[in-house]
């Protein structure tokens, strides 16, 4: 196996790493965050518009981890920056 396949096949195992578990964890976050403002909104249903644009809030930053984990895979798959380094000493050496 030549150096180009082995870091072709590294980008997409993490690639595929990054996206499961960037994507796992904040569904949890959300679920459990969700959970957690339902029963508030049980308790104290006066203070739903302030627990609904905290939980809004708060969802929004959760979001922001999976969609950074997205970035980086698409990064690893179509510009990564090892392909660069490995075809110059590849072509040039």
């Amino acid at each position: 196996m030549d150096n180009i396949t082995i870091i072709a096949l590294a980008s997409i195992a993490i690639a595929g790493l990054t996206t499961a578990i960037g994507c796992v964890a904040p569904a949890l976050g959300e679920g459990r965050a969700v959970a957690a403002a339902l029963t508030s909104l049980a308790q104290q249903p006066d203070a739903a518009a302030t627990i609904t644009r905290t939980l809004f809030v708060g969802l929004a930053m959760v979001e922001s981890l999976a969609i950074y984990c997205f970035v980086i895979s698409m990064i690893l798959l179509f510009a990564n920056p090892f392909w660069n380094h490995i075809l110059a000493k590849t072509v040039g050496g």
